[in-house]
């Protein structure tokens, strides 16, 4: 039976998170404070100013403390993963464990994409919940909607969408006339669309400095819900920030190599919610009359 190991993303962040691990991994603590320039310790245990929901904070606090998790699970010698997959900012993590990049590549790639995606404005993300892709297409299409791209495939029934203020407006009102429920998501851009393109044009810049190893094991990636090809990090990378993340799809092809396939989610739970979700619209519900 496969076994996967799932990081959590931008959102996961919270206030106490590392407490547990900062200490017994100085040298990996004190490195990171030093190349980010702030107490990252202190962040994350008291958040005193505020700032850990901040884009260009959570995003490498979460990648540490996530990392210094993923190094305690080894220590501990616990099962081995035959494949990972992560959430946005957590397929950083995944590819660490992948051996795609080291701690230090990881954490400098991770700053420099959340103070690109912090510096973005002009728009935002909803969540849109028990509702298909296929019927908020409908749902656009009969309103007129132009401009709004889906961000992310959460779940079957959980779609997030990204775009313009104003547009996003315009769709909260047509989803609240449907009694349709949604979220607005506290994100300062619309991340993963078309409106995050000069951003992509920098990293893509930016990631071709380093050198990077093809993950192994496997790690589902989100653009594509599939493994990284060879040579494909750069590329990959780049495209997450405009592309959807397809996290319906990374759990559907996982499950479609071992439909019993085990998973463990670093840091929370949130992740596993979604798979058991993606797990049960893809099993056929059992004859009427049948024992179970």
């Amino acid at each position: 039976m496969r076994f996967a190991i799932l990081f959590p993303g931008q959102g996961a962040q919270f206030r106490g998170m590392g407490a547990d691990v900062f200490g017994r991994y100085p040298g990996l603590t004190r490195f990171a404070c030093d190349l980010l320039e702030y107490d990252l310790v202190a962040l994350c245990r008291d958040d005193p100013d505020g700032l850990l929901s901040q884009t260009q904070y959570t995003q490498p606090a979460l990648y540490t403390v996530n990392a210094l998790l993923t190094f305690e699970r080894t220590r501990r010698e616990a099962r081995p993963a035959d494949c990972y997959l992560g959430h946005s900012l957590g397929e950083y993590n995944a590819l660490l464990a992948a051996g795609a990049f080291d701690f230090e590549t990881g954490l400098r790639l991770v700053k420099k994409r959340g103070e690109l995606m912090a510096a973005a404005s002009g728009g935002g993300m909803t969540a849109v919940l028990h509702t298909s892709a296929s019927r908020l297409a409908d749902i656009l299409a009969q309103e007129g909607i132009d401009g709004i791209d889906v961000a992310g495939y959460n779940t079957d029934e959980q779609i997030v969408v990204a775009g313009p203020s104003g547009l996003l407006s315009t769709v909260h009102a047509a989803l609240e006339r449907r009694k349709i429920r949604f979220a607005p998501l506290r994100v300062s851009a619309p991340f993963h669309s078309r409106y995050m393109e000069p951003a992509r044009i920098e990293f893509q810049e930016f990631l071709r400095k380093f050198t990077f190893a093809d993950p192994d094991p496997a790690v589902i990636a989100n653009v594509t819900g599939r493994p990284y090809e060879k040579g494909a990090v750069v590329a990959t990378l780049s495209a997450q920030l405009v592309e959807p993340v397809r996290w319906t799809d990374s759990v559907r092809h996982l499950l479609s190599v071992d439909p019993g396939a085990e998973c463990e989610e670093v840091g929370g739970k949130s992740l596993l919610r979604m798979v058991e979700k993606i797990r049960a619209a893809a099993t056929p519900p059992a004859p009427l009359g049948s024992r179970t």
